[in-house]
């Protein structure tokens, strides 16, 4: 999966490369130097999280709108990445979830490495009906599995979402949250259970 990973990559910034400058790439380009310039590795924010990987170098060459080929191949390997539970098992604690939801702690210069952080959810999207401030650049969650059901297809697919987004949309905005480490699998099975448990406020 790697080589193949690689081998199309290459592929696409090959092609990228060849392509006319986009506007605003000298501003971005002035903007990482910046970054660079000023960002110091503290504890476990290291210098790497300034690095693109080959997948975030395409989104932001093409200002989020590759070629559909190049979206979809990748897609497909992106889909590769996500590792579901062994035992199959993919929903766990809606109460659990709705902590991870509300927690935006997590992968700072202050923690402490392999500590569980949270999912900061209610910064992009709407989930349950009590909570009077979201953000709005993700969709609204709300009776998500109520309308959707709670399927072993429907858990899947929430699962991976949060696992790894870009196996389900190539650019977009959502952190890779299980593909970066920065929440467990338990934490993204409570996470599916808030969305999909009838029992959850997100469902009534």
């Amino acid at each position: 999966m790697r080589a193949r990973t690689a081998s199309l990559l290459g592929v696409a910034v090959a092609a990228l490369a060849a392509a006319p400058p986009a506007l605003g790439d000298d501003s971005h380009a002035e903007a990482m130097a910046l970054i660079k310039r000023d960002f110091k590795s503290t504890g476990i924010a290291t210098l790497d999280r300034l690095d693109e990987d080959g997948v975030q170098a395409v989104c932001n060459r093409t200002h989020d709108n590759p070629a559909k080929e190049i979206a979809e191949r990748l897609e497909r390997d992106q889909l590769e990445t996500i590792k579901y539970p062994g035992e199959g098992k993919l929903i766990g604690d809606w109460k659990s979830g709705e902590r991870i939801a509300q927690d935006g702690r997590g992968m700072t210069w202050s923690d402490r490495p392999g500590n569980p952080g949270g999912g900061s959810c209610y910064n992009c999207h709407q989930i349950g009906p009590k909570e009077t401030s979201f953000g709005t650049i993700g969709p609204s969650l709300y009776q998500f599995g109520k309308l959707r059901g709670q399927g072993g297809d429907v858990q899947k697919y929430v699962y991976g979402k949060i696992y790894n987004a870009k196996a389900y949309n190539l650019c977009s905005l959502m952190p890779r949250f299980g593909y970066v480490g920065a929440l467990t699998p338990q934490q993204i099975e409570d996470l599916v259970a808030l969305l999909l448990d009838p029992n959850s406020p997100v469902n009534q």
